[in-house]
């Protein structure tokens, strides 16, 4: 077994990355994917400009969209071992959308927890403060800890990488959900703040995004927090070829 403060890193498309590792292989997902209405909140100036644009020099985001839930959460559900949690980060307009397509992969909803950053942001009226978890779970697992309410209070980051959340904020829900030496996977892993907390908790962690950007800040981030790069994922015994998988999905 891999040591617990190992991670690895992939830069794939996040749907053909979980569809390389092996079924019921991971003890829980906590992701942010570039949702879609990421793009409308850039448009008009409420959110960080995400994209080069004539106000923006930021090539980092590559919005994933909400068509292609339905094909991701299949694979989540699939890679998660049985008794398991699955968190997504998201705006409250895309949870209206991703909750039923998660249902329908399978999953249990329990609730959205709420992210409470501590400080407005941008916005043209009742400017943001808080962003949604949604909480989802495969089979039945207890958290670790039943006096944790469902408003974290966790301060925002400002001047990281865009959009980057507080590993705070993942350290909360990756000890609630998992134990010392479990494997934590998260697809969109931006600046792998999910990482650190995987790694400060004594968890494995395989991390994957489609930028140079991130995979270059999240090596450095990782390695500062004391991981040692190296394989911690369990591929398939007899894969099919990518491109089958592809057609497939």
């Amino acid at each position: 077994m891999a040591s617990p403060c190992t991670f690895e890193l992939s830069q794939l498309d996040a749907v053909a990355f979980l569809r390389t590792l092996a079924s019921e292989s991971v003890d829980s997902v906590v992701t942010d994917p570039a949702y879609e209405s990421l793009e409308k909140h850039r448009a008009i100036g409420t959110t960080t400009r995400l994209k080069v644009s004539a106000g923006s020099s930021n090539p980092w985001f590559s919005v994933f969209p909400n068509a292609r839930f339905a094909e991701l959460f299949a694979e989540v559900f699939r890679v998660l071992k049985r008794d398991t949690h699955f968190y997504l980060m998201c705006d409250q307009e895309t949870a209206f959308i991703a909750k039923p397509v998660a249902e329908q992969a399978g999953f249990k909803f329990w609730k959205p927890l709420v992210w409470e950053k501590c400080s407005i942001g941008m916005g043209y009226h009742y400017r943001a403060r808080y962003e949604f978890i949604l909480f989802f779970e495969k089979g039945k697992r207890r958290l670790a800890d039943l006096g944790i309410a469902d408003v974290l209070s966790v301060p925002r980051v400002r001047g990281g990488y865009p959009a980057e959340k507080p590993s705070a904020l993942s350290q909360i829900l990756i000890g609630q959900s998992t134990g010392e030496g479990d494997l934590v996977v998260d697809p969109f892993m931006g600046s792998a703040s999910s990482g650190v907390a995987a790694l400060t908790l004594g968890r494995r962690y395989a991390g994957n995004d489609v930028s140079d950007d991130s995979l270059k800040l999240a090596r450095e981030r990782l390695l500062l927090a004391g991981g040692v790069e190296g394989p911690v994922v369990v591929r398939p015994e007899h894969p099919e070829p990518m491109q089958q998988r592809l057609a497939l999905g």
